[in-house]
Parts: structure tokens; C-alpha cells; sequence
């Protein structure tokens, strides 16, 4: 398997972690983070999250507010040097937050570097959404 490969699978699993996150359980991406204190994500909710328990926490927000939906990413290109890669690409997403419909388009780049042979995610950028923000906030007032 190449490099390339390895990549491919760890985001396969990265995406299928997400869909159970936006069916209401984020335990899984705890798997294939780094839980390293300088982990980072820039996620379409807003925000910026630095270490494994502050981007834990955001998949963890999201978890709760929502349900039903899918993400996928399109377009992807992966670049790896040494023990570090890096993937970009376009997230598809379609799901609810505390009931409300959303569908949102997203340039994203996930950065990945090996940990004891494992390639783990140490950084996930996605475009902000206003509407994802606008829809957590009104779902944690609720």
C-alpha cells in the first residue's frame, strides 16, 4: 500500500467517523485524532479549537444538536512528505441541527502525520458556515 493509499483509508475512516457524528455520536473520532495539545481545527461552525480537548468538545457540541445527515468529501488531492499529509477537497454535507434542514458546500484541508506507524488527523479546515453557526447557537438556547 502507498503512502497515497494510507491516506485515503485514514479519511475514509476520518468521514465515516463524521457521518456518526452528525447522527448524534462523536466517540468515534476520538480514534483518529492525535490527542496531542497542539491538534487544531478551523471548523464551518467558527471558531478556531486548540488541543484534543477543545476539538473534542466541538465534535461533541455538534453530536448533540444533530441529526440524520451525510458528509462527504469531493475533489480530494493528497500530499504526503516524511511522516506528515495533507488532503483538500470539498465537503458535501446534508443534515439537521435541533430539527433544521441544513446543506452546506465546503473547501476543506485535513492534515495528517503519522503516530507510531498510524496515520492520526491533526488539523481539519473547513470553510465557515453562518448557517451551521446560526443554527448551533439557536439549538443551544433551547
Amino acid at each position: 500500500m502507498t503512502v497515497e493509499d494510507e491516506i485515503r483509508s485514514a479519511s475514509k475512516e476520518f468521514y465515516a467517523a463524521m457521518n456518526r457524528m452528525l447522527a448524534g455520536d462523536a466517540s468515534s473520532l476520538r480514534n483518529i485524532w492525535s490527542h496531542s495539545s497542539t491538534v487544531t481545527t478551523m471548523h464551518p461552525i467558527g471558531g478556531r479549537q486548540v488541543g484534543w480537548e477543545q476539538v473534542n468538545q466541538s465534535f461533541d457540541q455538534v453530536a448533540k444538536s444533530s441529526t440524520g445527515g451525510q458528509v462527504e468529501l469531493a475533489d480530494q488531492l493528497i500530499h504526503a512528505a516524511g511522516d506528515t499529509a495533507y488532503e483538500l477537497g470539498v465537503e458535501h454535507a446534508r443534515f439537521s441541527i435541533a430539527g433544521e434542514p441544513l446543506s452546506v458546500n465546503s473547501r476543506v484541508t485535513n492534515i495528517y502525520h503519522r503516530e507510531a506507524g498510524v496515520w492520526k488527523i491533526v488539523h481539519h479546515h473547513g470553510d465557515k458556515s453562518a448557517g451551521i453557526s446560526d443554527a448551533l447557537g439557536r439549538a443551544s438556547k433551547k
